[in-house]
């Protein structure tokens, strides 16, 4: 499993002791959201009642369904929950493609989640992809591709860059406005330089900086820092590059650190790589919280049918024990039980094969939390 640098994750927050509760904002959100949320909850307390931890969860409302009952896809109350807690644990935000026009979905996705990096300065997001090996057939690549292994990591700054500039259309022209500062990069490149310390000791650093002015500021402060970590090997690549080579050679592939539009990109192109979205957590940094979310969407189009795959929220639970609770040892246990569940056969329609037994995700949720 991709190694994550923990002293970079955790946060100024008091850790959870045997008196004190640690709180967790719980925003479950649209579409499959709430199931799989549903699954995430009943291991985490499978796992408080194994390590004797102390979690009190408080549901809130974000996107669509917060649109419903407040009329805004991220309000007040929202953003009080998540404020005061110790950690987030966030689902999926996003209505069916052919309502996008509604107010209830328009911009829904943008609103939710943006409006969360915004408002607790969550700069930097991390995306293990690693194939597991029961799980080898489902990857989309050639059998010798994946017998070399997978196993890397995409460090994403979160916001910088086009996604948080100007936008206007003004008649037939329409402008977008990236912009990137030396701090804003350096955060996203001092996480990136400690997790390949503590990993296979390379760093790719992937821009456009034959074209781009930000991507040539990228390298610019990335050759800086590149001379304070020795043991680090640095190497540069251009982003549509990086594209083709993570789906012709990802073994080479340590560390990848980027800018914000390129890591979106290449992060989902790295997610598909497990099998299924549904084995993709992911974290949000910030600088007094982490927000914990998997890298797969709302999927309306299977909401309600018990088939959604859990795996990634449950897998979301254990990396918010490790790195913003303190608890390792629960965080261990909860991907160790996922790993047996999948070992073993038990899978979700997403990842089925001909000797797989395909359960629903309530009970692939029991069957990790019985391996629990």
């Amino acid at each position: 499993p991709a190694v994550i640098s923990t002293k970079m994750l955790r946060v100024a927050r008091p850790f959870a002791s045997a008196t004190r509760a640690s709180k967790v904002a719980v925003l479950p959100g649209d579409g499959i959201g709430p199931e799989v949320m549903k699954e995430a909850i009943k291991v985490l307390n499978c796992a408080s009642a194994r390590f004797n931890l102390n979690l009190d969860f408080e549901h809130g409302l974000i996107g669509g369904a917060a649109y419903d009952e407040h009329g805004e896809h991220f309000p007040e109350q929202t953003r009080q929950t998540c404020a005061s807690a110790d950690a987030i644990l966030y689902g999926s935000v996003g209505g069916p493609v052919n309502e996008q026009h509604l107010p209830k979905w328009k911009n829904a996705e943008r609103n939710a989640v943006l409006g969360m990096r915004a408002a607790f300065d969550l700069a930097v997001n991390v995306r293990p992809a690693t194939v597991y090996p029961a799980l080898a057939h489902a990857c989309p690549l050639r059998p010798e591709i994946v017998a070399k292994g997978v196993d890397l990591v995409i460090i994403r700054e979160l916001l910088g860059g086009i996604y948080f500039g100007e936008h206007r259309t003004e008649g037939d022209t329409a402008v977008d406005i990236c912009t990137y500062t030396v701090e804003q990069i350096r955060r996203p490149l001092e996480f990136a330089f400690a997790t390949a310390k503590q990993r296979r000791g390379k760093l790719t650093v992937v821009d456009k900086a034959n074209v781009l002015d930000t991507s040539r500021l990228w390298r610019r402060v990335a050759g800086e820092m590149a001379s304070k970590h020795p043991e680090v090997h640095v190497e540069y690549m251009y982003v549509d590059n990086a594209a083709m080579q993570l789906i012709q050679q990802p073994s080479n592939f340590d560390v990848i650190v980027t800018e914000n539009l390129f890591g979106d990109i290449l992060s989902d192109a790295a997610s598909v790589l497990p099998g299924s979205l549904g084995l993709m957590p992911s974290a949000s940094i910030g600088s007094s919280i982490n927000m914990y979310e998997p890298s797969g969407g709302s999927a309306p189009d299977i909401a309600g049918k018990g088939i959604a795959n859990p795996a990634a929220q449950i897998l979301c639970g254990a990396m918010m024990l490790r790195f913003s609770l303190d608890q390792p040892q629960a965080a261990d246990a909860i991907e160790g039980a996922v790993s047996s569940v999948l070992k073993a056969g038990s899978v979700t329609r997403d990842l089925a094969s001909a000797n797989a037994k395909v359960v629903s995700t309530s009970e692939f949720g029991d069957a990790v939390a019985g391996a629990l």
